[in-house]
């Protein structure tokens, strides 16, 4: 097993979340490729693993936390860590060791760049993005929302530990019509497929529905509401882990609409 930094030849298996051979994840369309080239040179670092036939089975991508969804000093921020575990496409890489060592290489890489620590988001329930795993390799709560913990490992006694940036305000609506409204970082192909499927599924119901879509890699955007990703039908947040399908979010809306009549 080898861990390496991205390189264009692997750009676009990355901006895929390698899972390439997934017609549902090219619906999310460009924003990981247009989010991927405003953060190359803001900090952004990107390591693939890959097994003894050069074949790619896991990433990690971490930020300087001010670009991320946290607030801290002097700290990275994992975005996330993947180890393509589908029997589809290019196969199980799970329970080898991949995990451990994208976490390994990214802290060595921050340490160099001078970070005062590392921090990570994790899900208190046994899917993806566990907690629990980060807890396993040294790392320790420091904040919470809802079921999301942020997970922290500093590397010098005089690190301050992160905390979350809290929801600030709804998306309002307007009279006589559905309101849908995308908050959009770019960062998470499965929220940009979110994004996607909104959009197409409100643009089926004509001047009925207003769509909105807000850009929340623009920082004051992001404060101004709360919100890095996320999806409001009028002021109701539509969970989108995972991605609800088109068919779902036009129900939704149909279900407003008749409210209105």
């Amino acid at each position: 097993m080898k861990v390496t930094d991205l390189t264009p030849e692997f750009e676009n298996l990355y901006f895929l979340c390698l899972e390439d051979w997934s017609d549902e994840i090219k619906e999310a369309g460009n924003h990981k490729e247009t989010w991927y080239r405003k953060m190359k040179d803001r900090g952004l670092g990107v390591k693939l693993t890959l097994d003894d036939r050069g074949r790619v089975g896991g990433m990690i991508q971490y930020i300087p936390v001010e670009y991320s969804p946290a607030e801290g000093t002097d700290l990275y921020f994992i975005n996330c860590i993947w180890v393509h575990g589908h029997k589809k496409g290019r196969g199980n890489f799970q329970k080898k060791g991949m995990g451990k060592a994208l976490l390994q290489a990214a802290e060595e890489d921050v340490k160099a760049l001078g970070a005062k620590g590392l921090a990570a988001w994790g899900l208190a329930l046994p899917v993806w993005m566990k907690a629990s795993w980060f807890k396993k390799h040294g790392y320790t709560q420091a904040d919470r929302l809802g079921l999301t913990s942020l997970v922290w490992k500093s590397f010098t006694p005089e690190a301050a530990p992160p905390r979350w940036i809290r929801p600030r305000k709804k998306p309002g609506t307007m009279p006589g019509k559905v309101t849908v409204t995308s908050f959009l970082n770019g960062w998470c192909p499965a929220q940009n497929l979110a994004s996607e499927r909104a959009k197409k599924a409100a643009s089926g119901f004509g001047d009925k529905v207003d769509f909105r879509e807000i850009n929340t890699f623009d920082r004051e955007t992001f404060l101004e509401w709360g919100y890095s990703d996320a999806l409001f039908i009028d002021e109701k947040q539509v969970r989108t882990g995972p991605p609800p399908s088109e068919e779902k979010i036009r129900k939704i809306i149909a279900r407003k609409m008749k409210k209105l009549s």
